[in-house]
């Protein structure tokens, strides 16, 4: 898929997931270093916000508001996937004070690779948000053409609001 960066074309690994599939196969890794599968994300209605860069302006202002919208959804779990390090995602969390969001670490790339999402050029996924059933299903996805952009919040939130349990 072609994507842009500050206006200059730059190109993901494949097609991204399309609404209506499963989430591939993956693996990431939490804050303590503890592998996390894509089973483990589907046991309920899901946002993942996937961040090229947490430590970048657009990155961090997109992970601390839906960091601020969780409290009004207790059915829905919420993540953060860039490729950044635990190490660098939890000590931006600790900088930002973000306590509820959890980043979830793709440096191996493993996420973006098998979401169709990897940009190889600058080791980042591109930036996108994705909401899934309890089945792993796709059932939302904006997909961010510039990447200097802020996804579309409210779209988001109103998704999960007219399907929380």
């Amino acid at each position: 898929m072609e994507i842009t960066r500050h206006g200059t074309v730059i190109t993901t690994n494949g097609n991204p997931t399309a609404l209506g599939e499963k989430l591939p196969a993956f693996t990431v890794t939490d804050a303590k270093g503890q592998p996390v599968k894509t089973s483990d994300l589907s046991h309920r209605l899901t946002l993942i916000s996937v961040v090229p860069d947490i430590n970048t302006r657009v990155c961090s202002i997109s992970t601390k508001n839906f960091n601020q919208d969780m409290d009004e959804f207790d059915d829905v779990d919420f993540y953060t996937i860039s490729t950044n390090t635990p190490q660098e995602q939890q000590s931006w969390c600790a900088a930002e004070n973000v306590t509820k969001m959890q980043l979830l670490s793709d440096q191996n790339a493993n996420f973006g690779k098998a979401m169709g999402l990897f940009v190889a050029d600058n080791h980042t996924d591109a930036r996108s948000v994705w909401i899934i059933d309890g089945t792993g299903t796709v059932k939302y996805r904006e997909l961010i053409t510039e990447q200097t952009h802020e996804p579309d919040y409210t779209s988001a939130l109103a998704y999960l609001e007219a399907h929380q349990a």
